[in-house]
């Protein structure tokens, strides 16, 4: 029956939605099929749900691994296993078994072995236990070099039987998990060069959320090459999410009016306000449902717990923080993972370093920085910061 490379593909998170269910495991079979066709494998490549499951069939001269590898990136995904099939009665079963394990003999040189049974079919005459036991002896005579251990085997072999076929397995590929990407709305990601943005944006993906990007800059103080390094960042985060627009925004002119009028140590609250200010508006025109950052508690200046309240005051929409409360080796170990830590460490400048206070303010008070923004013509820089906006489509 093995004239195809099949993959399992298991749906984590997404087998918990009760009533729900069919409506994620369709977006989730949909974003498989979009991966796949994206990554240049023809409809050739072939995928089904049955029964809580999701299938993806292939011929054999098709690049199994290369698969594999766009699969199991796709947010909902909790694993992935190469198995050959069978026809679910013993005899069929027994003979893939141990073809399979031959194969495993001959490529990894195991010599212990377990069997798991698993009867998904109640109509079947074998149970579980005994699926095990009777496909194990069959495996011992047909592959007198292995024996049985059933603490810790080289081999885990994974029996599964279903009412239209059988499948063999013994790898259990780990995905990304999380939800289909678009079951949970829009969000706009203030995205910057650093290492925290790319990463919270990757964690809102995963968690079903589209996004676009807000970045800001500081030109000429900030080089274009600055800027391009963000785009390849957001190049990274799209390989994972698909492609998203991200608007370009120049925060000078705002930057300079807060130096020239209100005091040193309260520059970087009062620009991370206005940034929080433009998103909101660009989230507005977007249809985006709430702002995206990377901030993590007690960071830098801008993160204390008085300056996230201060800094939240200016807009209504929800403030997600996926980071917040994580250590920064951890946040680090993350983008490392997802491929954005080279990247983001590269030395470029930010709109945020320009015009530094050396003693910014940790513990800001709401009302002395409204004073300060009364010095200011907030509306009109706001609106002519989203007026000036570039828009860049960010593919991976």
């Amino acid at each position: 029956m093995n004239e195809e490379n099949i993959l399992i593909v298991r749906c984590g998170e997404v087998a918990l939605k009760g009533q729900n269910k069919p409506y994620f495991e369709r977006m989730l079979l949909e974003r498989i099929r979009k991966r796949l066709l994206k990554a240049g494998f023809t409809k050739e490549v072939h995928s089904y749900r049955h029964e809580g499951l999701i299938y993806v069939k292939s011929p054999k001269d098709v690049d199994q691994e290369e698969v594999i590898k766009e699969v199991s990136k796709v947010f909902g995904v909790a694993s992935v296993s190469p198995a050959v099939e069978a026809e679910s009665n013993m005899d069929s079963i027994g003979e893939e078994a141990v073809k399979y394990m031959m194969n495993l003999i001959e490529t990894r040189g195991i010599k212990t072995f377990k069997v798991l049974g698993k009867r998904a079919d109640k109509s079947f005459p074998v149970t579980s236990p005994e699926i095990g036991r009777q496909i194990g002896a069959k495996i011992l005579i047909g592959c007198k070099v292995l024996k049985v251990d059933v603490h810790n085997p080289d081999c885990l072999l994974h029996v599964d039987v279903r009412h239209d076929a059988t499948y063999i397995y013994m790898d259990k590929i780990a995905g990304f998990g999380g939800l289909p990407l678009g079951t949970n709305g829009k969000g706009m990601v203030l995205l910057s060069g650093g290492i925290d943005s790319p990463v919270a944006a990757w964690m809102m993906a995963k968690r079903g959320m589209e996004i676009e990007a807000v970045h800001f800059h500081s030109y000429p103080y900030t080089s274009q090459r600055a800027q391009e390094k963000v785009e390849e960042l957001a190049s990274i985060v799209a390989s994972y999410t698909g492609k998203f627009n991200m608007h370009v925004i120049n925060l000078l002119p705002i930057q300079e009016q807060i130096v020239q009028n209100c005091p040193e140590n309260e520059t970087t609250i009062l620009l991370r306000r206005f940034m929080m200010r433009i998103a909101e508006k660009v989230a507005e025109q977007t249809d985006c449902m709430m702002l995206i950052t990377g901030e993590d508690l007690g960071q830098v200046a801008s993160q204390t717990a008085e300056a996230l309240v201060v800094t939240d005051a200016v807009v209504t929409k929800p403030v997600m923080r996926p980071l917040i409360a994580m250590d920064k080796v951890d946040i680090m170990d993350m983008a490392k993972e997802i491929g954005t830590y080279e990247k983001s460490i590269e030395p470029y400048e930010d709109c945020c370093t320009v015009f530094l206070p050396k003693h910014p303010t940790t513990k800001p008070k709401l009302d002395r920085i409204i004073e300060s923004e009364s010095k200011l013509d907030v509306e009109a820089l706001v609106e002519a910061a989203v007026d000036s906006q570039e828009i860049i489509q960010i593919k991976a």
